[in-house]
């Protein structure tokens, strides 16, 4: 078995060993790039720019899946500019037969010129599908690419996708692969034609984690990433022999899990190459990411519909031959099962067909069956050769089923108690009298206290009040129908109006800013976390469409003579104190709570639209955010102690 898979691998990804130049193919120029980013690299904010790195890191893996790379190296200088090397063949560095120059040139300067376009260069490619690089060249200021092949050593220097020298050989090495060096044209005074937006910069967390993920899903591909900005440099070194075994252990790394080892398969079938590992833990939450030759699909598609029907059928089936399911209990649903459940699934193919521009959701209809086929196969015969986990297995699924009608119930329960009621809203929930989504807030308050200022201090037309009691309950050790037994929770789920769960409707919700206005302490950012724990499990769309928000009191008020400020963090104060002078000595109030602002104090500096500050809440990364939430509010009390202990420095005069 081992021997045929690995010959299928090798004939899904193998590359023509004479890859050259014959088998670069040009479709058309770079005009578009410069005058549209936006249609390349997504927009020009901190997005679009670690895009960039995206591009040229996808040409170097797909060398790996090609059988020609083992090592990457990702370095960000000092100066802003990034370094991607590779130790795979090389860009083709002969002439090109139609275009008369070399092909590495015509790779860099023609988009969708590339060997990913029926050359026979590659089966499989992620990317842009060979107008990464050609784009990320248009897109900086600077762009070097260096060659190692053939013994000798070429280069070539470009500016806006402009080559400035014909390709030249700068020496002799004995190694193969490609290095490539460029520097983002970032718009300053200085350069005002620039394309990405004035300050953006690489973040370091946002590289290191999708890197990591890239190692993860190419099993023993070596990823190495260093930031050299700043005194101390940093370095990740990615390598996972496991693959997806290994990704999932991950991210299950703070929950206890219900079995130690991750179910995995990895087979071919038409072509197709599916691999997938999947394992329970004990939260309550699904977590079920796809990738299509590397690439996310958020929005899931055909691969993931595969395996959904794949594991339904499969844990049904076990359920019923041995009599965990009762013959008057129905069928369980793919909800009741994917319950807990943390699992990748990732396929390569060649030329993969996706439903939209961002290649969000995976549209070849061949992989579905293909998916359902190998993932069903090893399921079942997982849970034929381990009796006690399968039975664990099916037994937690019908826990899940069993809630899930007690939540169906109580939200039954809670629409017929609205057909009954003259007013369907909570009773304490000041709404507003606009009707229309799109101008309209709701504040989550807590206590009387500050919901008073808050209500006397609104504009009543667009903003809506709904004062909270205490902390809610945290919804990362609950089910739903637990969840839906805390009056605060139901009261935020009819403010809202859209439903919650897998019936979260968009367009039924009453307010496009929902906005948490906490108290600047400990207590009030506790009461935070609570609430965007509760929307990120419960009603993930609100996060991840932007609908979310936090607001931003003032933690002092700074007055001198009849002048006051308020000021926001401990750094402001120090700026604000070195500008009016320390002779004699400012009046400095520090707030403790919302309850101490007038309600004009809490219009002038939280509510007010032309003055106030807010944090919209969304998640660049939905793995990551998960990971945050359960290390923050989950059971495992070490991890987060580290991750306090870690980030100790963002906290500054803090109130215990």
């Amino acid at each position: 078995m081992a021997e045929e898979l690995d010959n299928n691998l090798e004939q899904v990804t193998a590359v023509t060993a004479d890859y050259g130049e014959e088998q670069i193919q040009v479709l058309e120029g770079l005009e578009a790039v410069r005058k549209r980013p936006g249609m390349y690299i997504g927009s020009t904010d901190a997005r679009g720019l670690h895009h960039l790195v995206y591009e040229i890191v996808d040409n170097s893996v797909d060398e790996a899946l090609a059988g020609y790379c083992t090592q990457i190296n990702v370095t960000i200088n000092p100066d802003g500019s990034v370094t991607v090397m590779d130790n795979g063949r090389g860009f083709p560095v002969g002439l090109h037969p139609k275009m008369g120059r070399p092909a590495v040139e015509v790779c860099l300067t023609v988009l969708h010129a590339g060997g990913k376009f029926g050359g026979g260069g590659y089966k499989v490619s992620g990317g842009l599908h060979g107008v990464g690089a050609s784009v990320v060249n248009a897109l900086s200021s600077h762009f070097t690419v260096t060659v190692y092949q053939n013994g000798k050593i070429y280069q070539q220097e470009y500016e806006r996708g402009k080559y400035l020298y014909d390709l030249k050989v700068i020496g002799e090495t004995e190694r193969t692969g490609t290095t490539i060096q460029f520097w983002p044209d970032i718009k300053s005074d200085e350069n005002p034609e620039g394309i990405f937006e004035v300050g953006v910069q690489y973040e370091y967390d946002t590289l290191r984690n999708r890197l990591r993920e890239m190692a993860f899903l190419n099993k023993g591909v070596r990823i190495i990433f260093r930031d050299e900005r700043g005194e101390e440099p940093k370095e990740n070194d990615f390598c996972y022999e496991g693959g997806l075994r290994e990704f999932v252990k991950y991210l299950n790394r703070h929950k206890q899990v219900l079995f130690p080892e991750p179910i995995y398969t990895e087979g071919i079938k038409d072509g197709i190459l599916v691999e997938m590992a999947m394992q329970y833990n004990d939260s309550y939450a699904e977590n079920v990411y796809t990738f299509a030759n590397n690439i996310a699909t958020p929005d899931g598609g055909t691969h993931l519909a595969g395996f959904n029907t794949a594991v339904t059928r499969a844990i049904n089936d076990y359920g019923r031959r041995y009599k965990i399911l009762k013959d008057n209990e129905p069928n369980l649903k793919g909800e009741d099962v994917r319950e807990s459940l943390t699992a990748i699934v990732s396929i390569k193919m060649e030329d993969p067909q996706f439903e939209s521009q961002t290649k969000s959701k995976l549209g070849s209809g061949q992989v579905r069956g293909v998916v359902d086929s190998l993932v069903s196969e090893e399921l079942s015969t997982y849970m034929e050769e381990n009796p006690t986990v399968a039975k664990a297995i099916v037994s937690r699924c019908v826990d899940a089923q069993r809630a899930r009608e007690a939540a169906r119930k109580a939200r039954e329960a809670t629409r017929r108690k609205t057909v009954l009621e003259s007013a369907s809203l909570p009773g304490k929930l000041a709404d507003c009298s606009e009707r229309d989504p799109s101008k309209c807030e709701i504040f989550m308050v807590e206590g009387d206290s500050a919901g008073g200022s808050a209500k006397g201090g609104r504009d009543s037309k667009t903003q809506a009040i709904l004062p909270l009691r205490g902390k809610i309950l945290n919804v990362e050790k609950v089910r739903l129908d637990r969840a839906l037994e805390n009056a605060e929770i139901r009261a935020m789920i009819t403010a809202f109006g859209c439903g919650f769960g897998d019936q979260f409707d968009e367009s039924k919700l009453r307010y496009h800013r929902i906005v948490c206005m906490t108290d600047a302490d400990v207590d009030g950012a506790h009461i935070r976390i609570l609430l965007l724990t509760f929307f990120y499990r419960f009603m993930r769309p609100l996060v991840e469409k932007g609908y979310v928000y936090a607001a931003m009191p003032p933690l002092y008020k700074v007055t001198k003579g009849k002048t006051s400020r308020y000021v926001y963090d401990d750094d402001e104060l120090n700026r604000v104190l070195d500008e009016i002078g320390r002779n004699p000595k400012p009046d400095i109030q520090r707030y403790k709570g919302l309850g101490e602002m007038s309600a004009q104090q809490l219009w002038d500096t939280t509510m007010n639209p032309e003055t106030r500050m807010m944090m919209q809440i969304t998640p660049q990364d939905a793995m990551e955010a998960d990971q945050l939430f359960t290390l923050l509010m989950g059971d495992d009390v070490e991890p987060r102690k580290q991750f306090i202990q870690e980030n100790s420095d963002l906290v500054k005069d803090l109130d215990v």
